[in-house]
Formats: C-alpha cells, structure tokens, sequence
C-alpha cells in the first residue's frame, strides 16, 4: 500500500475529527447558557462525550483485531456524522447528551483505529515526526472548530449540518485505502478477556508513557475550564481571559514538530525529561505570577511550546516500548489515561481554587509534572528485542 497516501488520508481523517470536536463544546454550551441551564449542568453534559469514550475503550481491540483499521474507521465516522445530523431534529437536554455519548464512542473508535494504524507502519526513526503531525492535525482542528459559533447568528441547526457535511466528505476518502490488519501472535485471544490480559502485561513493561496522555488531558482539560473561573475571581478581566487560553494552543503549534523530530534523533526519554521539567519551573512561575496578565499570557505560550507534545510524545515512547503486538492494547490505554486525566483535572483543578487562593491553582499542575519528571528518571527502560 502507498504509505504516504494512508499517512495523509488518516491525518485529514483525525484534523476533522478534531474540528467536530472542537465545534461541539462552546456551541453546545452557548445554546445551553442561552437556555438558562446551569454551568453546573452544562459541565456535566460535555462529560458525556469522555464517559462514552471510557466505556467503549476495553471492547475495542478485539473487533480491531479481527477485522482490520478501515472498518473500526468506517464505523466510527458513521457513527460521528449520524449523530451530528440528528441534533437539529430535537433539542433536548438528555437527547443531546446521548447524541454527545455516541459522538464520544464514534469519535474514539476513529482515534484508535488512526493512531494505532499510523503508530504501527511509522519506523521508530520517523514516528515521532509523523505522531507529532497527526496531533497537529488535530490541534488544528480542534482550535478551527469554535468558529462555527458564528453560525449560530443565522441559525442554531447550521454549525451541526455543516460539520456533519465536513465530516461525511472526509469520511468517505477511507474508501481510497486498503484494509490492514494489526500484527499479531497466533497465541493471543482476541476477546474481552484477552484485552484485559494484554492492558496488565503492557502496563507492566510501558506504565510510565501512561502518564502523559494522563498529564496532558488534566492540563488540556483545567486550563480550558478552570481557569477562567480562577482569573475570573483573581480580577483578571474576560478579554484578557480569552487572549491567555488560546496562548496554550497556540505555543503547542510553534514546536509539535519540531519536538517531535528531536525526540526520534535523541531519544523519547531524553526529550521528555527535558520539556517536562521545563513544564514544571514554567507553572511554578505562573504560580507567582497568577495576577500579572503578560506573565500568565507568556507562560501559557511557553508551557504550550513545552508541554504540548506531551500527548503525542507519549504515545511514542510507548511504542518504542512494546512489541508490536502489544500496540493496540498500549493505544486504547493512552485514550483511557487521557480520558481520566481530562475528567479528573477539572474536578480537583475546582476544589483548588473553591478552598485555596493564589497561584496555587498553578502549584497543582507543576506538583503534578515534577512528580511525572520523577517517573520518567527513574524508570527502567527495556526496549523490545524485536523493533522496527
């Protein structure tokens, strides 16, 4: 199969992913804030689409297994499109919570497949470039998303029709590739069980590149929603709150690459250890610097220039880590340990700022990441005897 065709269709596959994604969190919470529902419950809502992906994860590898890439990719983008074209027919808090549910098991289902698919066929000299570009893809994506909101001037229906739209155009160019399927041991049950099995033995020998999809999901996730309520009440004004966050984003775009194709000439481990502990001393001075808006504006641009590859970094080093076969087994455990880190960061990111005051909000993320850059010294690395 042409590589570089596969490479680019599964990239424009995740970019638009990441755009629906990133539509459907200010879209849905404006329609909901104009309804004079709660935060409260606006905030519950957008959990739904990470419940989703929690509960699907464990049944995930066994269909991958036994059929292929393209048909958990045909599947999940079904599943994603469907769902964004039923929103307009109904609006209704539980409808649209399932509807947001499902976009979560679609939308993980493609993840998986993509991730996997491209972290299997990269050669170990080349995966952390070609990792880093898919999560810039999907950065991409998920900042172009929020646009649509302008839509909802003209009417409430057009961002979810014009994504789904988007999405099903995107969809279909899976059809120019050919299945493949994961690399295998003949020994290996492809079962529940068996993926149960599999996530203990990866865990063993790769559990500490678990922690940093964990890492980024809890910085991805609290930096979007709790520190708006943390510069809200330090007197920091909205337009300055709306400058700062995307700082984050925007710093992560600078260097994704760029990081990624240091890491494959000097190693993963080396990388991470230095742009973790560089994490760290970045959100200690914001710590200090919680009520200057140029100091928090400079150190989001840094900590995104940091700490953004994190995720795809992770995933790299897991792969180095494991045996092929092992793959999709550490993938779904990277989307898990995401998923926890996105749900738990903004709960404990909350009870912070509700009982403490300062910079503390700050001290929490960089308690976090010196502890990671802990992990990461002295782990013991034992790379498979069989790599690419």
């Amino acid at each position: 199969m042409n590589h570089k065709l596969l490479i680019r269709v599964l990239i424009l596959i995740v970019g638009i992913s990441g755009f629906s994604q990133g539509m459907l969190l200010p879209v849905i919470a404006i329609i909901f804030e104009s309804d004079g529902i709660s935060s409260s419950l606006n905030g519950f809502h957008a959990a739904s689409l990470y419940i989703g992906i929690l509960l699907i994860s464990p049944f995930m590898e066994a269909p991958l297994r036994k059929y292929g890439y393209k048909p958990l990719i045909i599947f999940g983008g079904a599943t994603v499109i469907l769902s964004l074209a039923l929103f307009p027919v109904w609006e209704s808090f539980w409808f649209w919570f399932l509807l947001r549910f499902f976009i979560g098991i679609g939308d993980h289902t493609l993840h998986f497949a993509t991730q996997t698919w491209i972290t299997a066929i990269s050669p170990k000299a080349k995966r952390g470039r070609n990792l880093a570009i898919y999560g810039l893809f999907f950065s991409l994506g998920f900042m172009v998303g929020p646009l649509m909101t302008k839509l909802l001037e003209f009417n409430q229906s057009l961002p979810f029709i014009i994504t789904s739209i988007i999405s099903l155009l995107t969809w279909l160019t899976v059809f120019l590739i050919r299945n493949e399927l994961p690399e295998q041991d003949e020994l290996e049950n492809a079962s529940f069980l068996g993926t149960l099995k599999r996530f203990t033995k990866v865990s063993r020998i790769a559990w500490v590149a678990f922690l940093l999809p964990f890492t980024f999901g809890v910085l991805e996730a609290s930096l979007n929603s709790n520190f708006p309520v943390f510069a809200l009440r330090s007197g920091i004004d909205l337009t300055a709150v709306s400058i700062i966050i995307p700082a984050f984003s925007g710093g992560t775009l600078l260097t994704q690459i760029p990081i990624g194709m240091l890491s494959d000439r000097y190693g993963r481990r080396k990388t991470l250890l230095f742009i973790i502990f560089s994490g760290f001393t970045i959100f200690t001075i914001a710590g200090l610097y919680s009520h200057s808006v140029l100091g928090l504006f400079l150190c989001f641009m840094l900590g995104g220039m940091m700490l953004g590859s994190t995720f795809s970094l992770g995933i790299s080093y897991m792969a180095d880590l494991l045996p092929r076969n092992l793959l999709p087994a550490g993938n779904l455990l990277c989307s898990i340990f995401y998923s926890l880190g996105s749900i738990g960061g903004p709960f404990f990111g909350g009870l912070i700022i509700e009982h403490s005051q300062g910079g503390d909000f700050f001290y929490m993320i960089s308690i976090m990441l010196f502890l990671v850059f802990l992990a990461l010294a002295i782990f013991k690395e034992k790379l498979p005897a069989k790599d690419m």
